[in-house]
């Protein structure tokens, strides 16, 4: 009984904690969904009885159908080791593909894509949020109108800034708001709810489908504004290996689903009975004593939900690093508990110039929200396509079970992916156009590593011979361990050359190392390191990392000692190769490409950042090469 007790309360612990990561950018669509669906000048759609009717059944049954269904009864469960996420996705229908390349080409151009529009996302919603929390200005004083773009750029500054100082302190604050949050959000619907009952007949389907049955045309193009109710689904899928699925399902279905409901609906009855509040309906639920309370929360779950995404962008970008597909850079852990607390300067502070940019741009929340969509169901799209891959092959469905649900998926997604595509002309081009950037560098990045591992492979010397050669001539040896790093085990090391020619000795120890990043979230101690002892004290080392783990060399090649190998750290040195690139006109990519290849590679920080070397045991031996 304790026991249960004791399971029960650690569910109800996690589930208040999921509340203030996974569903920040979803509880905070109330600020502006209602009121941009029926903005003036971006559709025409009039405020009446049956097209408030209409538009509460198309928020709920996307609530119901796109979050509830497909996320957290399907989507969920498709979990990489635990994780979830577009990357977890990819890794899991990158296997199908297995030794077929131009497959696995085509799933890991989908996964860069979703991961390109996660970014553009990421860029959107701190700018969007915070905005629309503080323009409650308008309302509580309207003479501090001019004041709304400065104050929302001086909490952006407070919130990028905060980062290094990592989430574990503020992160125990975020639950106990977003419940604060949510119970607000509950209690101001609930209150005009009572005051027009009638309402709640919006929650039948019914008043969706008449009101695309008579007005078809205006019923799609508000699609595009109704996906903003459902912005963050996506967040439940990623922040899973955080909290689990089940903290996750008992947060939405029991606090979280019914909240937003009675909200949206309360904001449907308030804009019936005064229809001039639609100027911005979720400040006119609550009492005049209540507006600057509401904009201090408001403010507080926005910057939460934009922690969040910022948190997010740091998780992918992580793993996007080690998977390749962006340079080396600084990564600092935030936390000695949590492994998954991190902070990288450079995608920090890009991000914040980024999302200033759109606030400066556009300036308020309306006009931003017609940037906001595209970006979203994208993600989505994608994640439904890769799914399809998971279900069939991973999971065994049959071909009918697959395309049944992936087909009813497909139309919702396609449905609010199209709607939004209309406002590309008001802003739509701008996540098309951080989507279409990002995705040119790491494609460029990803080809570009290939391209030169390929050159550095076809000029390298075979490893067994060499170390015949080695043998049958031998140089002086050193005391001590040399450890070359190489993404080729099976030639010679470009630094273990130059080492060998201007040094003339060679360590007592020679360790050809090897670093792979699997395409699951974690490697265990058992599969971390692998070792091949070769003749005249060389060996062939392997260590294996998943896409998020902490690749610390010094640390793990302690593991060798299990295989036979001893290692004294104090006594190893690191040789690193560092290429000097020259762009040429040779075959493999575009000479623009390579420019912006070389470019990246320039600016990536030191090897030592991302494997935790010891700077005063590394040695870095670099060679000149054409691509």
């Amino acid at each position: 009984m304790d026991q249960s007790k004791s399971q029960q309360t650690a569910l109800h612990t996690m589930a208040l904690a999921a509340l203030g990561v996974v569903f920040g950018d979803i509880g905070t669509s109330p600020l502006y969904t209602m009121k941009e669906v029926f903005a003036v000048g971006h559709h025409p759609l009039l405020l009446n009885q049956d097209n408030v009717y209409g538009i509460l059944s198309l928020i709920t049954w996307a609530l119901l159908l796109i979050v509830s269904f497909k996320y957290v009864c399907f989507i969920m469960r498709a979990d990489n080791r635990g994780e979830g996420g577009i990357m977890a996705m990819l890794s899991l229908a990158s296997r199908y593909a297995g030794g077929d390349p131009n497959q696995r080409k085509r799933i890991m151009m989908l996964g860069i894509i979703g991961a390109c529009m996660f970014y553009a996302d990421g860029m959107i919603t701190p700018a969007i949020s915070v905005l629309s929390a503080v323009e409650g200005l308008e309302v509580a004083a309207p003479q501090l109108e001019s004041w709304i773009v400065p104050i929302t750029l001086f909490v952006l500054l407070l919130l990028f800034w905060a980062q290094s100082k990592g989430t574990a302190v503020v992160g125990a604050f975020f639950g106990p708001v977003m419940l604060t949050w949510f119970t607000v959000l509950g209690i101001l619907g609930g209150i005009n709810i009572s005051h027009h009952p009638e309402i709640l007949k919006a929650l039948s389907p019914y008043y969706a489908f008449m009101f695309f049955n008579t007005q078809p045309g205006i019923a799609f193009i508000a699609l595009g504004a109704v996906v903003l109710a459902v912005t963050g689904a996506e967040a439940l899928y990623a922040d899973m290996g955080h909290f689990g699925r089940t903290p996750i399902r008992l947060a939405w279905f029991c606090f979280v689903l019914p909240a937003l409901i009675c909200n949206y609906f309360g904001q449907g009855a308030l804009i019936l009975a005064e229809p001039e509040s639609i100027q911005n309906p979720f400040y006119h639920l609550a009492p005049d004593w209540a507006l600057y309370p509401l904009i201090i929360l408001a403010t507080l779950a926005t910057v939460i939900a934009s922690q969040a995404v910022i948190t997010g962008a740091f998780s992918v970008s992580r793993q996007a690093l080690q998977l390749g597909f962006i340079p080396r850079m600084h990564v600092e852990h935030t936390s000695e508990k949590t492994e998954g607390q991190v902070y990288m300067p450079r995608v920090n502070w890009g991000l914040m110039v980024a999302v200033m940019g759109l606030v400066l741009i556009f300036g308020s929340s309306g006009d931003l929200a017609a940037a906001y969509g595209i970006a979203v169901t994208g993600d989505m799209v994608i994640t439904t396509l890769l799914a399809a891959v998971v279900f069939h092959h991973l999971w065994g469905w049959s071909k009918l079970k697959t395309a049944s649900l992936i087909s009813v998926f497909l139309i919702i997604d396609l449905s609010f992916f199209s709607a939004n595509i209309l406002k590309i002309p008001d802003g739509g081009w701008v996540p098309l156009l951080i989507g279409l950037i990002i995705f040119t560098l790491m494609r460029t990045w990803k080809t570009g590593r290939a391209l030169l591992y390929s050159i550095l492979k076809s000029e390298s010397m075979e490893l067994v011979p060499f170390i015949q050669a080695i043998g049958a001539h031998p140089p002086g040896r050193v005391s001590g361990a040399g450890v070359f790093m190489t993404p080729n085990p099976d030639g010679v090391p470009h630094a273990l050359l130059h080492n060998l020619k201007h040094n003339k000795v060679l360590h007592d120890k020679v360790i050809i190392l090897t670093v792979r990043f699997e395409d699951f979230p974690h490697t265990s101690l058992e599969e971390r390191v692998s070792v091949e002892a070769l003749p005249h004290a060389f060996y062939r080392v392997t260590l294996r990392y998943g896409y998020m783990d902490e690749p610390d060399l010094p640390r793990d090649l302690v593991l060798t000692e299990a295989h036979g190998l001893t290692l004294d750290t104090m006594d190893t040195s690191f040789f690193i190769g560092k290429e000097i690139l020259l762009a040429s006109d040779k075959p493999g990519m575009a000479f623009w490409r390579k420019k912006i290849f070389i470019g990246l590679f320039r600016t990536a920080e030191t090897i030592t950042n991302q494997f935790k070397l010891p700077p005063n045991r590394v040695v870095e031996l670099g060679s000149q090469v054409k691509l």
